[in-house]
């Protein structure tokens, strides 16, 4: 097992978030590391007391406001579900990866791991009427 640090950064790499995933083998897809990311990080929230969820992708407008009722009961999240939205967000460049400085573009693409592999995803926001 491989333990990776994955970075959430700005386009200027400003690092906003960091988690750590285990992987099994020395190579892994784009769509198999989006996956280990979004599993770990919803599992991570769904065990947790705290109502506030941070990861790549937010949980619907829906969600949200379920999750602030006033019973302040908290729901759990659908890892299943972020990770369909977390596919389709990368396929429509709402999110790129830069794994070692180099930008991979296809989810069945596969990837090196190695001890020293770094990690980001950087999410891109749409411009208004641009």
């Amino acid at each position: 097992m491989k333990t990776i640090t994955i970075n959430d950064e700005t386009a200027v790499g400003k690092i906003l978030n960091q988690i750590e995933i285990e992987v099994r083998n020395e190579t892994i897809t784009v769509r198999d590391l989006i996956k280990a990311r979004i599993y770990t990080e919803v599992e991570a929230y769904n065990q947790k007391p705290d109502n506030r969820f941070f990861g790549l992708i937010q949980p619907t407008m829906i969600e949200a406001i379920l999750n602030n009722s006033e019973t302040k009961q908290k729901r759990q999240i659908d890892a299943e579900k972020q990770f369909y939205i977390a596919l389709d967000a990368f396929t429509k460049n709402g999110f790129f990866l830069l794994v070692d400085n180099y930008q991979p573009d296809s989810l069945d693409e596969e990837i090196l791991l190695t001890d020293s592999t770094t990690v980001s995803f950087i999410k891109l926001t749409p411009l208004v009427g641009g």
